[in-house]
């Protein structure tokens, strides 16, 4: 067998291999990108990514905080309030979509539908549990009638006082989420219809429960992977009316659960919230990992709610406080509500001065979504916000007594989930392991083809010299023969 010609073919062996693994360092990406386009169109054939969005199979919890008012009468008479936190209550969050419709523009419709379940074991209490809140009916009215005739507001402190309705409310947990019976309700849905939001039990989260957010018509990526997710119209608005500015009545970005894959540091999450009555946008803050799985977290500016002053842009969802709070009273009847981070996370530190036992933190009461880079798809989400009444006192309306003016914390929730379990596993698989399989093998392929020519080539040179010595050896034999 001639081993120099062996060696050569070991040679081109090993360039070829080489070859392969170059070509691979160019193609892998592009095969890897490839399948994460055609698994993140919304379409009903790629079953897991479909099956994510449609019903969001991993466990979702709202967690809810009271702020339990410890001094009512005192505050009654002009002093500061003072709180404290109790909770959590938290609550499984079923989300399913329902009634979709797949158009021939590349866009889908649905209504998406949220019903909650309480989980005793892991809150901090029960429903049962009796707290102090502010009367949302009694101190909001007050607010909206402030300029309203003198005789007005008489009658309506008369209303109060017929109806039973003090300033403060002492009830129990699941009433003030879910809803109580209340006569004044009932009176005013009928002589004032449309007044109120609710027509049935008054309650912060009446109309969640088994709920639909409107409905969303989102571009579905297969025209243009960079849409996908992107909101195209909701309840058949391009745009809101609640704002002053067009900039602010845009919506923009998501439907907050996904967005277009291939994120850099400098991509933002944009996404529209209804239940915030605006659109809203995250900020890269840094990278991480979950489980193995590369991360970048986005966190809430601290421009997202600051006002006017502070931030121009936001000038048109003024009339405006101190900055860190949003005025929602134009999608909430005028009601003088207005939403914050917790504890007033963020905001104008003159918010603090105001009312007693509130504690800021960003471990606690900051916001972030951790996304996966490549798909768009989060992996853990926080969003954490606080709804906050503005009272004051108004002549005419006794029950206001002396009330200091204050916007006053009423609770706040965080809605949170993870991927976790089989999906997580198959999102590992497929988007970490195979991919950096793939890595592995192009550079394995680079360096045995490197490996295999330098070896062939220095045993080709070794039987090149033991041949080239072999024909000097014989030559000196001949030589000396002669």
């Amino acid at each position: 067998m001639d081993k120099s010609k062996v060696a050569i073919g070991f040679i081109v062996a090993g360039v070829l291999t080489v070859f392969f693994g170059t070509v691979l360092t160019f193609v892998g990406p592009i095969i890897i990108d490839d399948q994460v386009v055609k698994n993140t169109v919304i379409d009903p054939k790629n079953e897991m990514s479909y099956t994510m969005w449609k019903d969001v199979p991993v466990p979702f919890y709202m967690s809810v905080y009271f702020f339990n008012v410890l001094n009512p009468k005192e505050i009654l008479d002009g002093e500061k309030p003072m709180v404290e936190q109790k909770g959590p209550y938290v609550y499984r969050k079923r989300i399913q979509k329902d009634n979709i419709t797949f158009h021939a523009n590349g866009t889908v419709s649905y209504r998406e539908y949220r019903t909650y379940f309480f989980e005793p074991s892991m809150s901090s209490g029960n429903e049962s549990d009796v707290v102090t809140i502010p009367n949302m009916l009694v101190l909001g009215a007050a607010v909206m009638m402030e300029n309203m005739p003198f005789p007005v507001r008489l009658m309506m402190s008369a209303t109060f006082k017929t109806f039973k309705e003090g300033t403060f409310l002492t009830k129990p947990v699941g009433e003030l989420m879910w809803g109580y019976d209340s006569g004044l309700v009932d009176f005013l849905n009928k002589y004032l219809p449309g007044m109120l939001p609710t027509s049935g039990k008054f309650g912060l989260f009446a109309d969640f429960n088994s709920s639909n957010t409107g409905l969303f018509t989102i571009h579905t990526g297969k025209d243009d992977i960079r849409k996908v997710h992107k909101v195209d119209s909701w309840n058949g608005l391009t745009e809101l009316n609640y704002w002053r500015t067009p900039q602010c009545n845009m919506i923009n970005g998501t439907a907050g659960q996904m967005w277009p894959p291939f994120m850099t540091r400098e991509s933002t999450l944009p996404f529209y919230s209804p239940d915030a009555c605006r659109s809203m946008e995250l900020v890269y803050q840094r990278d991480g990992q979950m489980k193995g799985i590369p991360l970048y977290r986005y966190v809430a500016p601290k421009t997202l709610f600051a006002n006017g002053t502070d931030y121009a842009p936001n000038e048109g969802f003024c009339p405006c406080r101190q900055s860190g709070l949003l005025n929602v009273s134009s999608c909430r009847h005028n009601s003088p509500v207005f939403i914050s981070h917790p504890h007033f996370f963020n905001a104008d530190p003159v918010l603090l001065d105001y009312v007693l036992g509130l504690n800021p933190t960003e471990d606690e009461h900051g916001l972030f979504i951790d996304i996966h880079p490549l798909t768009g798809v989060p992996l853990n989400v926080s969003i954490r916000l606080q709804l906050n009444l503005y009272m004051k006192r108004v002549s005419g309306i006794t029950e206001t007594g002396k009330i200091s003016e204050v916007v006053m914390p009423m609770i706040w929730f965080e809605e949170s989930g993870y991927i976790d379990g089989p999906i997580l596993t198959t999102f590992h698989t497929n988007l970490v392991i195979l991919p950096s399989v793939m890595e592995y093998m192009q550079y394995g392929f680079i360096t045995l083809g490197l490996v295999t020519i330098v070896i062939a080539a220095l045993v080709h040179h070794k039987v090149k010299v033991k041949l080239t010595h072999s024909i000097s050896e014989l030559i000196i034999y001949s030589t000396c023969e002669e």
